[in-house]
């Protein structure tokens, strides 16, 4: 069973964090307050009480006709069982009782000279129980206000802090994508210093030392290839220069094997440095992919459903037709289609499809994605077209269509499918995209 995951934000996760503290201490503190101020004004009712039923018992024995005042009684029978234990000591005292009564019932008592009792009962009400419901209101009032404001501090805070961490997530994202440019900590620089400035520098840290093992790489894979030019060059001369023959022959198409291998090598090192930059020109797009692939490869299929004018580098759009075509040609099976719809071209073959790590991962240098192929590729074909694309501002994907038999609502079945979409604004001498003027 997959489990369920509830996504939230740092923001909502500290503003509930910070209201829920609050409000159990605000419960905490009312409660406390509440309890300390009933059990004052109970014991302050009960000193009222008691003062009273003195000054009654002090008219009642001092009086001749012996009437009670002050609304005491004499020998009450409702009186608590904890009051009479007293009275039969000759004790006096009070008491509260709670037991049945929302408003609680002020008992004071106290022992006669001719062995009668004297009490005096109210109902804790009046202006005790309006002040002490006055507190409760604003206890609760408060507890809100509490609460409420935590939130909003929550929400302030931890807003900050998420938006530094979109901000370093957003900049990681650049960092993965290629832009190496791209620095972390600039991207969250303020005024605030705290741990996401930690990570930004970890994160600009290990970008760094990628990039510096990634320029290192490459300058030796371009070293080495740049070496191997020269004696590549020598042997194929003098490969040339052999007797006719089979292992003559053999010796020709090994090295030719080479040379374009080191020149591909060389080719690769060049796109990755990113100093590569398209020299433009207008040109139709269907016109010109129909002319080029027909000079390539006359058995393939051109279709031109929409013409279209782009500004684009010839020479480099014709690198990857002839890379997606090689392609097509060693793993697909015929018939071979090229399809050009505005700015869209498409090449598919009719064969196994492509590999699921390349679908997945994109072109990988040295990887033909088949045990099987083993000796008919190195594997660059498809990473240089992928980057003779990034120069142009283009995008080359690829997918499969449908196994044979299960067809696509566009009908569609079976064979790989490499895409190269164009842009619509071709890069500037500098490799950037011009800026659009804005619109009023």
């Amino acid at each position: 069973m997959r489990r369920l995951v509830l996504r939230t934000g740092v923001r909502w996760k500290i503003s509930i964090a910070i209201a829920s503290v609050g409000a159990l201490i605000a419960v905490a503190l009312s409660l406390v307050v509440h309890n300390a101020a009933r059990v004052s004004m109970l014991d302050n009712a009960r000193d009222v009480q008691m003062d009273r039923v003195l000054l009654a018992q002090r008219w009642y024995e001092t009086s001749k006709n012996k009437d009670p005042r002050f609304n005491t009684k004499v020998n009450d029978p409702a009186l608590p069982k904890s009051l009479q234990k007293l009275m039969r000591e000759k004790r006096r005292g009070s008491f509260v009782d709670e037991s049945h009564r929302s408003p609680p019932d002020i008992w004071a008592a106290v022992p006669l000279s001719n062995g009668d009792v004297l009490s005096l009962h109210s109902q804790f009400a009046g202006q005790s129980a309006t002040i002490l419901n006055d507190l409760d209101r604003a206890l609760i009032i408060g507890s809100v206000s509490v609460v409420f404001g935590g939130c909003a501090l929550g929400v302030l805070i931890g807003g900050q802090l998420s938006r530094r961490l979109r901000k370093a997530a957003a900049a990681a994202r650049d960092v993965a994508q290629g832009n190496t440019d791209v620095r972390v900590r600039h991207a969250i620089s303020g005024v605030v210093r705290d741990e996401t400035d930690d990570l930004a520098r970890a994160v600009d840290a290990l970008t760094d030392a990628l990039n510096g093992r990634l320029e290192a790489e490459r300058r030796v894979t371009a070293d080495i290839a740049h070496e191997l030019r020269t004696p590549v060059t020598g042997l194929l001369t003098a490969a040339e220069l052999l007797p006719p023959g089979r292992p003559s022959e053999l010796v020709r198409d090994r090295a030719q094997a080479m040379r374009t291998l080191v020149e591909d090598v060389l080719e690769v090192a060049r796109l990755d440095s990113a100093s590569e930059r398209a020299e433009l020109q207008e040109i139709a797009l269907g016109e010109f992919v129909s002319r080029r692939i027909t000079a390539l490869n006359p058995d393939v299929v051109v279709r031109v459903v929409h013409e279209s004018w782009v500004s684009t580098d010839p020479r480099r759009l014709e690198r990857i037709l002839l890379n997606l075509l090689t392609n097509a040609a060693k793993y697909g099976k015929p018939p071979v289609e090229v399809t050009v719809e505005g700015r869209v071209v498409r090449v598919r073959d009719h064969g196994p499809g492509f590999p699921e790590a390349l679908l997945r991962e994109g072109p990988s240098r040295f990887r033909t994605g088949a045990s099987d192929r083993a000796g008919t590729g190195h594997g660059l074909g498809l990473t240089i077209a992928a980057g003779q694309a990034r120069v142009l501002g283009a995008r080359l994907t690829f997918r499969n269509a449908a196994p044979e038999g299960m067809e696509t609502p566009l009908g569609e079945s079976g064979g790989a499918i490499a895409v190269l979409w164009l842009p619509e604004h071709a890069p500037t001498n500098t490799g950037s995209f011009p800026m659009m003027p804005l619109q009023d």
